[in-house]
């Protein structure tokens, strides 16, 4: 009978959303990262749950938190994922302590997948220096402003960092993000930045 392990058994991924995350992109990322057998937490910004969207303003489903922020650590995962939806990168991006946990990754060279306004804690810390990256359009600016080449692509993967457009580019998305989780620690994760 042939191995039937799944490629990311035995790795965790971190979740990084709050109230107003784009449900389809925190739904099926977090089912690409489980089916491919990895164990995935909900991080947030407080304990209980959280509310998703879908297209920022239409309420869908809550998810429960896995842990908060301030009790999480980015060394205890393997990946890191950031959902969009507008409002909840933008709540994130104000919070210094969700801020550094995106930080960590890149500093431990630990891949990191990011869509749709999702993006934005990568302006925010910086870590889209000198990088290749995509994102909803109307991030385009931003990114550039902060020293990042954005290109319009449905998903763009540079030394570690995953990065996709919208909900339709997440079959693309889901794709890199399991790849590139299983590949693991990028040596070069930091060296742009």
């Amino acid at each position: 009978m042939a191995d039937t392990q799944q490629p990311l058994t035995g790795k965790r991924v971190a979740i990084l959303a709050t109230d107003g995350v784009e449900e389809i992109e925190y739904s099926k990322s977090r089912s690409a990262a489980e089916q491919a057998g990895a164990e995935v937490h909900l991080i947030s910004l407080k304990p209980g749950e959280i509310q998703a969207m879908n297209h920022d303003i239409s309420p869908a489903g809550k998810y429960p938190v896995d842990r908060t922020v301030d009790q999480a650590d980015a060394s205890e995962y393997d990946g890191l994922v950031l959902p969009g939806g507008t409002v909840n990168p933008d709540r994130l991006r104000m919070n210094p302590t969700a801020m550094a946990f995106v930080t960590a990754f890149f500093q431990q060279e630990k891949p990191v997948a990011a869509i749709c306004h999702g993006p934005w804690s990568l302006v925010e810390t910086g870590m889209v220096k000198g990088r290749t990256v995509t994102s909803f359009p109307s991030l385009r600016t931003d990114i550039r402003n902060a020293g990042g080449n954005w290109v319009d692509q449905p998903v763009q993967v540079d030394n570690g960092l995953v990065t996709s457009r919208k909900p339709d580019d997440l079959p693309a998305f889901c794709d890199k993000l399991v790849e590139e989780f299983v590949e693991g620690r990028h040596a070069g994760q930091l060296a742009s930045v």
